[in-house]
């Protein structure tokens, strides 16, 4: 079983940047596939980014490319997520996400089987 925490979540402006933290335990951390999902109020939760084992394949979604950076550290158990350039519409609580695979370059869009409790961030003016 696998627990994960989240931080890093606030208030910030158009513009502004914002770094989430996710701290994992209860299972070995490099044998997880890790992502970030995030639901808007009032919409449908989405996927963001995912991360390899070994950190060699990256996926982002097209709304965040270019702006969000996901990175992780498995000798520490966590997975980072760096939000620059901030838009109002990246307003949303923010889930860390972790699945079990077999292959260190595997990436995961959907089916995360562990989720954490969210970290709200909040883009306005």
């Amino acid at each position: 079983q696998v627990q994960l925490v989240e931080s890093g979540g606030g208030l910030v402006q158009p513009g502004g940047s914002l770094r989430l933290s996710c701290a994992a335990s209860g299972g070995t951390f490099s044998n997880y596939v890790m992502g970030w999902f995030r639901q808007a109020p009032g919409k449908e939760r989405e996927f963001v980014a995912t991360i390899s084992r070994n950190a060699g394949n990256i996926l982002y979604a097209d709304s965040v490319k270019g702006r969000f950076t996901i990175s992780r550290d498995n000798a520490k158990s966590t997975v980072d997520l760096q939000m620059n350039e901030l838009k109002p519409e990246d307003t949303a609580v923010y889930y860390c996400t972790a699945r079990m695979s077999a292959l260190s370059t595997t990436v995961y869009t959907d089916g995360m089987r562990y989720w954490g409790k969210g970290t709200l961030v909040t883009v306005s003016s």
